[in-house]
């Protein structure tokens, strides 16, 4: 289902614009959505998910247009939503609770709503702790929870709000790679401000920047918005205060090695390395911090 945005405005009380005029295509696939905590992803996911209503701008999936009560409704049929706080009754089993959302999403059929959650257990390998209560669940076992949930009517539409924010490396692993699976002639629209699920799974992005689209294009080409901005420094003071530090490690020869995302070279020592996704995603998002010698 492709997504067209424009104009996208939301306004809260106070005039605080977690959106700005915002205007993005969608395409069918995996879709990355990138910002940092604030950047007015999560506003995005809900007014796309038909939650919250925006302050102005048009917003069309498939074609219906979500100003419209039966626009949202043909959208929200074909829609499975993470939230980023999903809530679970704890004292339910996996399987009382994805027989529950199934029954809230219409599968009527006892024999059919049974089944689609057994398929589903099994995709989300919980099948042997599917009588569990959710009280127990590690978080990941519960995002696997959630994105079985999500899938329970086969929508066409897949919307992921920070899916891994909070889980170890190995459920992140994991849920990266259902996300992926489930893609395929879906859309899925990953929102998170890790950027290596970004670089794990997608292959277009946009990055939001306090409401407004600071990129729209292919991953490879977001790593190019760093190309020769990207630098090496070892010393024993302080970083140098122009740039974004990226990383630091203790040098072999004393001191301290730092990756610095910055326009020139932040000393005379300085080598030039190979722009990675995250030093794109820090020269699109906050221009006014790595190019500030520019």
């Amino acid at each position: 289902m492709r997504i067209e945005i424009a104009g996208l405005t939301k306004t809260f009380r106070g005039g605080v614009a977690a959106l700005d005029g915002l205007d993005l295509t969608v395409p069918t696939g995996m879709f990355g959505l990138l910002g940092a905590n604030g950047a007015g992803k999560t506003t995005l996911m809900r007014i796309l998910a038909g939650i919250a209503r925006p302050t102005a701008g048009r917003v069309t999936v498939g074609g219906h247009d979500l100003a419209t009560t039966a626009g949202r409704h043909a959208v929200q049929r074909g829609l499975g939503y993470l939230p980023q706080d999903l809530g679970v009754y704890p004292d339910l089993t996996a399987r009382q609770f994805l027989d529950y959302v199934a029954l809230l999403k219409g599968l009527d059929d006892p024999t059919v709503r049974r089944r689609r959650v057994g398929e589903l257990l099994e995709v989300v390998a919980l099948t042997g702790q599917a009588n569990r209560r959710l009280r127990g669940f590690s978080g990941g076992m519960r995002q696997r929870v959630g994105i079985a949930q999500a899938l329970l009517a086969d929508p066409r539409l897949l919307i992921v709000d920070e899916p891994t924010a909070g889980l170890d490396p190995e459920e992140r692993i994991r849920f990266r790679t259902l996300l992926s699976q489930f893609a395929g002639d879906r859309t899925v629209l990953l929102s998170t401000h890790i950027v290596d699920d970004i670089a794990q799974t997608c292959r277009e992005v946009a990055v939001l920047s306090r409401g407004r689209l600071a990129f729209r294009g292919t991953v490879e080409s977001l790593t190019r918005e760093a190309a020769g901005r990207v630098w090496s420094l070892t010393t024993a003071g302080p970083p140098p205060p122009d740039g974004t530090v990226v990383s630091a490690l203790p040098a072999a020869e004393g001191g301290m090695r730092y990756r610095i995302v910055a326009a020139t070279a932040p000393g005379p020592t300085a080598q030039p390395l190979e722009p990675a996704l995250e030093d794109g995603y820090l020269t699109v998002a906050a221009p006014e911090r790595s190019a500030l010698n520019a």
